[in-house]
C-alpha cells in the first residue's frame, strides 16, 4: 500500500512539476533572447552615434567645395537632428534611413569635385565613415538576426501563449527604406 502512495505522489508531482519547469525554461529562453536583442540594438546605437559624430565634420569639409549644394546639407542636418531627438526604435530606424540616403547623395556630390576627392581630411573622414557604415551594416544584420529568432520563437505554439501572457511582444526589424535601393541622383542647376 505504501508503494502505491509513493507512485501516485510521484505521478502527481510529475504532472505539476513538468509544466512548471517547461514554463520556467521557456520564460528564461525568452528573457535571454530579449536581452540579446537589446544588446544588439545598443551596438547599432553605438555605431549610429559614431556616424552621427562624424557627419558634421564630413559636411563641413564638403561645404567648402560644394557651397551651392544647400539642399543635401539641410537634409543631413534634419535627419541628424531627428536622430539626436531619440525616440523609440522605429523612429530612430527611420531617421537613420534618411541619414543614410542623404549621405549617399553627399558622397555622389563629392565625386563631382576633384579637389575635394583629393583633400586629405575629406579622404580620412570618408574612410572613417565607410568603416563605420560597414560595422553598422554588420551590427544591423546581427540585430535583425536576433529579432528574427525572437519573433519566430514568440509566434510558435505553445510559446506564443506564454509570450502573450507575459507581455513579450514582437520587435521591429531594421529594414532598408524603399528609396535606399535606388542610386542617388545629383543635378547641378
Amino acid at each position: 500500500m505504501k508503494k502505491t502512495w509513493i507512485i501516485v505522489l510521484a505521478i502527481i508531482l510529475l504532472i505539476v512539476i513538468l509544466p512548471i519547469m517547461s514554463v520556467a525554461s521557456n520564460y528564461n529562453k525568452l528573457v535571454v533572447m530579449d536581452e540579446t536583442i537589446d544588446a544588439d540594438w545598443k551596438q547599432v546605437e553605438n555605431l549610429m552615434q559614431r556616424r552621427y559624430d562624424l557627419v558634421p565634420n564630413l559636411v563641413e569639409v564638403t561645404k567648402g567645395y560644394a557651397t551651392h549644394e544647400k539642399e543635401i546639407f539641410t537634409e543631413i542636418a534634419d535627419a541628424r537632428a531627428r536622430i539626436g531627438q531619440g525616440g523609440n526604435r522605429e523612429e530612430i530606424i527611420g531617421a537613420n534611413q534618411e541619414l543614410t540616403g542623404a549621405l549617399s547623395r553627399l558622397l555622389v556630390i563629392a565625386e563631382n569635385y576633384p579637389e575635394l576627392k583629393a583633400n586629405e581630411q575629406f579622404i580620412r573622414l570618408q574612410d572613417e565613415l565607410a568603416g563605420t557604415e560597414n560595422r553598422l551594416a554588420v551590427a544591423r544584420q546581427d540585430y535583425n538576426g536576433s529579432v528574427q529568432t525572437y519573433n519566430q520563437t514568440i509566434r510558435r505554439f505553445p510559446t506564443n501563449i506564454l509570450a502573450g501572457m507575459l507581455g513579450f511582444e514582437q520587435q521591429p526589424y531594421f529594414e532598408m527604406e524603399q528609396e535606399a535601393g535606388k542610386a542617388p541622383s545629383v543635378k547641378f542647376d
